[in-house]
């Protein structure tokens, strides 16, 4: 059996925000998936932090991530990544989050990856196991970065179903 992607809406950003904001999220789907390419003002590596229903009260995450000298393990919200103002120029990261069984009554897990380029020094990568203890249906998901987003950053909403 194969899954089936279709693309629910896409935020493209003519100026900074502060967030990136999906709404309305529609309930007909089995999974969901944000792809994002994206850059912040902060410098340095800025976190990206995952807004289930525009809150992040009850979240918590695991995550692992690596720099290419070293790797850690930890339990923070806000280890995913996205370039920062101090990074290489232009260049903007990649990162996905999955949410699977997103209209259930249970809590909402997620999964999220995210690669942070910097072509002067080093790229990060991360791995984050998400729960939102909530068993509200997930309508709304808020993408939140340290600083703001910058002009062009861009995500993509894609309802997964099974085929």
């Amino acid at each position: 059996m194969a899954n089936t992607f279709e693309l629910i809406a896409t935020v493209t950003l003519s100026s900074n925000q502060a967030t990136i904001d999906f709404t309305s999220i529609p309930q007909t789907f089995t999974d969901i998936c944000v792809k994002i390419s994206g850059r912040s003002t902060s410098s340095g590596n800025a976190s990206i932090y995952v807004r289930p229903n525009g809150s992040a009260t009850s979240v918590t995450e695991r995550n692992v991530y690596g720099n290419g000298t070293s790797a850690i393990s930890n339990a923070s919200t806000g280890f995913a990544w996205t370039d920062g103002a101090s990074q290489t120029a232009n260049t903007f990261s990649s990162s996905e989050i999955y949410f699977p069984n997103y209209t259930g009554s249970t809590n909402k897990s997620y999964s999220m990856d995210s690669v942070q380029e910097n072509n002067a020094t080093d790229g990060q990568n991360a791995l984050v196991a998400g729960l939102k203890s909530n068993t509200a249906a997930l309508t709304s998901i808020t993408l939140a970065t340290d600083g703001s987003w910058v002009t062009y950053s861009t995500a993509y909403l894609y309802g997964v179903k099974n085929a």
